[in-house]
């Protein structure tokens, strides 16, 4: 039996135990995936890590708030994947030639969940709301579906680091204040915390096509002002960004048409 964690806190109300074992059942493997309550310091954590993988475990999910502490870990002892470089944080840990290996399949999950709704990312005009860690894990994989990406964020220089930071690796995104978001877009996504936190965003002069809320499971103010768009939440993207860790731990491809989840 192959053992997996999802590491937390608060972490009772994680959906990743059902989404995983599903995925393990569509496949045929016996799996044991537990949720991990972690008090919110660096040394816990890692010690949590260490346990885990000397005990024996296969893979660690990582949530809030813990996944630049992850990053942190991997980048001091172990390897990053790319995707993990550009968002500063990792969700995924595995054991990868002998050394801790951190992934983050949270952006690749938002584009396979956009993509397999039949959303065109290529040449398309893509605002994303928000300047922190969601944004930056989004940009690269939007990238590379040849989306044309524009930060908007409340606190202008926050956006225009941003933008710095990945114009240094050539990639070029467009970083404004979020009193300037205006206009059309293909494709709006919301990578703020506001749908939790209740806080208002102020969206008068834009409209898209698209509207992205990576929130999920609470009413979002956001995608009810898109109310001509096609709306969608982030629960697609949680179970791809699962599928994508569940295929580098196990090396086994899971068909979303085929597994069953009961969330």
């Amino acid at each position: 039996m192959h053992h997996f964690i999802v590491i937390g806190n608060p972490i009772s109300h994680s959906k990743s135990p059902a989404i995983h074992t599903a995925f393990a059942r569509s496949v045929g493997l016996d799996i044991s995936y537990n949720r991990q309550f972690c008090p919110d310091d660096f040394g816990s954590f890692k010690a949590v890590i260490e346990a885990f993988f000397h005990g024996g475990g296969v893979g660690a999910n990582v949530t809030l708030p813990f996944k630049e502490m992850a990053f942190d870990i991997c980048q001091e002892v172990g390897t990053l994947s790319e995707y993990a470089k550009n968002a500063g944080a990792a969700n995924t840990l595995a054991i990868k030639d002998g050394k801790l290996y951190g992934d983050n399949t949270d952006g690749r999950g938002l584009v396979a969940d956009l993509v397999g709704r039949g959303v065109d990312l290529n040449g398309k005009k893509v605002a994303i709301l928000g300047a922190g860690g969601a944004t930056r894990g989004a940009i690269l994989p939007l990238i590379q579906s040849s989306a044309v990406v524009s930060v908007f964020n409340r606190t202008l220089t926050k956006a225009q680091i941003l933008a710095q930071d990945f114009a240094k690796q050539g990639i070029i995104i467009n970083a404004h204040g979020l009193d300037e978001l205006t206009g059309h877009f293909d494709v709006i996504i919301n990578a703020t915390s506001a749908t939790t936190t209740g806080q208002s965003l102020d969206l008068g002069g834009v409209s898209a096509d698209v509207a992205y809320d990576m929130m999920y499971g609470k009413p979002s103010a956001f995608l009810e002002h898109f109310n001509t768009a096609k709306q969608i939440d982030g629960m697609g993207m949680l179970i791809n960004q699962a599928r994508l860790s569940f295929e580098l731990w196990t090396g086994r491809a899971v068909d979303l048409d085929k597994v069953v989840l009961d969330l």
